[in-house]
């Protein structure tokens, strides 16, 4: 385990090192950045410690782990050259909250389970957020889920918060079931609808909804789960276009029998749970 007095130091030198770049003498495109025009940034970051940890690999994801840690600290001190905040208020209030929302290691409650513990965290959010000055009485637990969160990991967080005061499907077979419902719905739907229906494009979303929650009760990430087959995709296809290529070809020029062929093939020569 690390010096908590090194990783402090390390630290402290990080966020002085990051005031410099932003002060006088210092770079000018970290100069000009703002919260704004590095939400991109940040966003790609957090993507990229994703597919590290998709990876297993420690030597990336403590790298992107990195990049991570230098979004936040550039945000802080765009907020502290503003006088809003510093990141020492960041780090007080997160260390905080972790404290008040583990009575059970703080503060002599009692959880002996992660269910109990996860069912004690969603009612102390719900209560800070009802303490919140301006709460409105119609105050929601799902509010803090993002809505700006992509959808397949909005529809994840909010399934996941609600199973986690007992409003859930009561096992895998019964959102099967419900996944089967919204398939034969979707396609009725798209049986009977022109081009770009509403109707379609609405059981089209019952159909994505109903999946992620079969991932969720299965313990499938399924943000990762369709990274893996977004990859897998991409190297079926690119094996695809390498065999057409040798054979002078493009896919353009193939018919889809031959590529489904070579799909095959490409499927074949996979290994069994290969990445």
């Amino acid at each position: 385990m690390a010096d908590p007095d090194d990783a402090a130091t390390s630290f402290g030198d990080f966020v002085r090192l990051i005031a410099r770049l932003r002060g006088p003498g210092g770079c000018p495109w970290d100069r000009e950045q703002t919260h704004e025009s590095l939400k991109p940034m940040t966003i790609e970051e957090a993507y990229e410690v994703l597919e590290a940890i998709d990876r297993a690999d420690d030597e990336h994801l403590a790298g992107e782990l990195g990049d991570l840690l230098l979004q936040v600290v550039f945000h802080a001190q765009i907020a502290a050259e503003a006088g809003r905040f510093t990141v020492k208020d960041v780090i007080e209030r997160v260390a905080a909250k972790m404290v008040r929302r583990h009575p059970h290691v703080f503060a002599g409650a009692k959880a002996e389970t992660p269910g109990e513990v996860l069912r004690s965290w969603e009612a102390i959010k719900q209560a800070e957020q009802a303490a919140k000055a301006g709460a409105s009485a119609d105050a929601s637990m799902l509010d803090s889920v993002g809505a700006g969160l992509p959808a397949v990991m909005e529809a994840f967080q909010m399934t996941t918060k609600a199973s986690r005061v007992g409003f859930d499907w009561p096992t895998v077979l019964a959102v099967l079931e419900k996944l089967e419902e919204e398939l034969g719905e979707l396609r009725e739907a798209a049986g009977s609808a022109a081009p770009n229906d509403r109707r379609v494009a609405e059981e089209m979303g019952d159909l994505l909804f109903a999946a992620v929650n079969v991932a969720r009760l299965i313990g499938a990430d399924p943000e990762s789960a369709l990274k893996a087959a977004n990859r897998k995709f991409r190297r079926r296809f690119a094996f695809i276009e390498q065999a057409l290529s040798r054979r002078g070809r493009t896919p353009a020029e193939a018919t889809l029998e031959e590529m489904e062929a070579l799909w095959a093939k490409a499927k074949a020569g996979e290994k069994p749970n290969g990445p």
